[in-house]
């Protein structure tokens, strides 16, 4: 786990535009942000170096660092926890996790007209056909549990074709600006710390988003 003065220090970084490229830093001007002396500013870029939170560059006067994707990670979750304590007013739910390739089976059943259309009356959207698979982080598990006591909006299954598809409920929610809702299959393979997403739009298309990618999920109260 990463040291407070650590992630303070990676913080500043951030702020500096290390987490966008290579930004130059010298000890002495690092030390005056953080309030500490060049020698343990230097410690601390050390410590994170060690880590594999940054890059760096040293050269005469000074050095370029860039914040490396376990560094924004750790911000990511810094944040993350920020947010639940702050939504807690409003009443919302914050979950934060990483972005996971699927089975490709959402794709299907989304594309099913029973389902799409219980779906669109439920969340307000046409569903695109797919769902976004999310790896909840570890810290996000309690608030995960916690949703199981929500109103979840009831999903019937059906027959088709000599086939019976089943029961799932769904819980409206909401990535950056776009409305999404959690599925939860009746016959769910997925652990607890898996969420399914789904959209009116694929969701790395329009964010970018890529395996491993950080994502926020917010349940209005």
């Amino acid at each position: 786990m990463i040291m407070p003065e650590d992630l303070q220090c990676l913080k500043a970084l951030a702020l500096m535009g290390g987490l966008k490229g290579p930004v130059w830093v010298s000890s002495q001007s690092l030390g005056s942000t953080l309030g500490t002396s060049p020698q343990t500013a230097s410690r601390r870029l050390q410590s994170l170096e060690r880590q594999m939170l940054l890059t760096r560059s040293v050269n005469p006067d000074g050095q370029y660092i860039t914040i490396a994707r376990s560094g924004e990670e750790e911000l990511r979750r810094e944040y993350s926890e920020y947010c639940r304590i702050f939504s807690q007013e409003s009443g919302e739910y914050s979950l934060q996790g990483s972005v996971i390739s699927g089975l490709g089976e959402g794709k299907y059943y989304m594309s099913l007209d029973h389902y799409v259309a219980q779906f669109s009356r439920a969340l307000g959207f046409i569903p695109y056909p797919g769902t976004l698979n999310i790896r909840l982080d570890p810290s996000s598990l309690p608030i995960r549990k916690r949703l199981d006591q929500r109103d979840w909006i009831p999903i019937e299954g059906f027959s088709a074709d000599e086939r019976t598809f089943g029961n799932a409920r769904c819980l409206p929610c909401r990535i950056r600006q776009t409305p999404c809702g959690i599925v939860i299959p009746g016959r769910s393979h997925y652990p607890d710390d898996i969420l399914e997403i789904i959209a009116p739009v694929s969701l790395r298309e329009a964010y970018g988003l890529e395996d491993t990618d950080m994502v926020t999920v917010e349940v209005a109260p």
